[in-house]
Order: C-alpha cells, then sequence, then structure tokens
C-alpha cells in the first residue's frame, strides 16, 4: 500500500507559506516569500534528504496552486537536474475543481470530485510514497479527513510572525517522532506518523 507522505518546509512559528521565492505565494497579502533560500550557510541543507525521500516515491499529490508553479518550472529544467529528473517522471495526481483535462504536465491526471475517496484508493494501491508537496490547501482537508500517513518537516530556524500555517487553528493531531536529524545550518528534519 502506498503511504501519503506531507513534505512541507516549515518555520518555528509553522508557516509553510512562499519558502522558494517573493513571488512564490502572496495570498493574503503576504510579503515574506523566500525565507527558505534566504537562509545561505554555505550547506546544502535539504537536498540530501528531499532527494533521498524521492527514492522511496513515484507519485505527487498536488493542489492547483503547486501544480501551476511545478508544472511551470519542472518541464524547463535541464535534463540532468537532480530534483527535475524525479519531478518530471513522477506521477502527478492535481487536485482541483478549476483545472480541466488534458493537464500540460507529463504523467498529470486530475482529481475533481470526491478527493477523499480518491486519496484512499491511491492510498490502498501498491507503490512506492506519494508525496504532498506544499499544496497547503489541499494538506487541511488531507489532516481533517485522517489522510496523512506521514509528515516530513524541514523545519528553518525562522520566525515570520505571519503567514499560512500548516496545522490551522481547529486543526487535531495525536504523532509520535519517527526520525530527527539536524543539518550544520540548523534546519530540524523531523518525521512524525499519526498514533
Amino acid at each position: 500500500m502506498a503511504k501519503i507522505v506531507v513534505s512541507e518546509f516549515l518555520t518555528l512559528d509553522g508557516v509553510y507559506q512562499g519558502p522558494g521565492g517573493p513571488e512564490e505565494d502572496t495570498s493574503g497579502s503576504f510579503t515574506k516569500g523566500g525565507w527558505a533560500t534566504e537562509l545561505d550557510d554555505g550547506e546544502d541543507n535539504d537536498s540530501s534528504v528531499v532527494l533521498d525521500s524521492f527514492e522511496h516515491t513515484d507519485g505527487l499529490l498536488l493542489g492547483r496552486r503547486t501544480y501551476d508553479i511545478f508544472a511551470n518550472f519542472w518541464p524547463n529544467v535541464p535534463p540532468d537536474e537532480p530534483y527535475g529528473k524525479f519531478m518530471n517522471r513522477f506521477r502527478k495526481h492535481v487536485v482541483s475543481t478549476t483545472l480541466k483535462e488534458p493537464l500540460t504536465w507529463e504523467n498529470s491526471t486530475l482529481i475533481s470530485g470526491d478527493v477523499p475517496k480518491a486519496v484512499n484508493e491511491l492510498r490502498a494501491a501498491p507503490g512506492k510514497d506519494i508525496q504532498v508537496i506544499g499544496s497547503g490547501e489541499l494538506v487541511q482537508t488531507l489532516i481533517a479527513n485522517d489522510l496523512v500517513d506521514q509528515y516530513r518537516l524541514m523545519v528553518y530556524p525562522v520566525v515570520l510572525g505571519t503567514g499560512k500555517k500548516l496545522f490551522r487553528d481547529g486543526a487535531e493531531a495525536q504523532l509520535k517522532l519517527t526520525d530527527s536529524t539536524a543539518t550544520k545550518g540548523g534546519v530540524l528534519i523531523l518525521t512524525f506518523e499519526p498514533r
């Protein structure tokens, strides 16, 4: 059976919004995008962890906004780019009520109906992990329906005081820590599973 793994870059105060750049997600007047890339200590803080996790993954589950960002970026990277080799070959399951078939990024299929039912069908199928990257609104649906099998959180030593949080008011979860490590730059890489 496949596992649904939520992989997120987070600040210490739980913000996942816009880690990669200032224009990545400005919704809610968010102006602090790029916070993960600003931690430049000469170390590649999380790339080996991400690439290792890709070895155990054969699909992505994405919300529309994240899909749009990824579909405009990853198909255009050089063929030998380490992340791109994985991202482009993965099966992509895209949750959206506004996108229409056919989707332009290779190996992409649309989920537009009953999301919990579709995700349970993905979980029941044989295969490696299915990672959810970004896709904050989709993650809220997964959390609310107990559909997350594992959280892989890369927690940066940054506090923003504003932005969309992974665990919002009203969210409940009983988790157990199954792995932890820290990079030289102070990024905590934490793996949790539901109790």
